[in-house]
């Protein structure tokens, strides 16, 4: 299982699946990532958190453990 945490600078994913409940579930996909989405990762911070991404034309950061949710390919 590869999650958006563990995809290198300059790759470019795609949303397979999401996992984590509730709340936290639910901001993720308000952020506009959903299934089937393609999310190019920007910038990862010295320490690997956050990761800045750009998802449906914005630039987004992400913590690191939310981006340990998204599963990709």
């Amino acid at each position: 299982m590869k999650t958006l945490s563990n995809a290198g600078i300059g790759a470019t994913v795609k949303v397979v699946k999401l996992s984590g409940e509730g709340a936290v579930r639910r901001r993720i996909m308000d952020m506009g990532i959903t299934k089937g989405t393609e999310i190019y990762v920007r910038k990862v911070a010295p320490l690997g958190d956050p990761i800045e991404v750009t998802v449906r034309g914005y630039e987004l950061t992400i913590r690191k453990a939310d981006a340990g949710m998204i599963e990709v390919e």
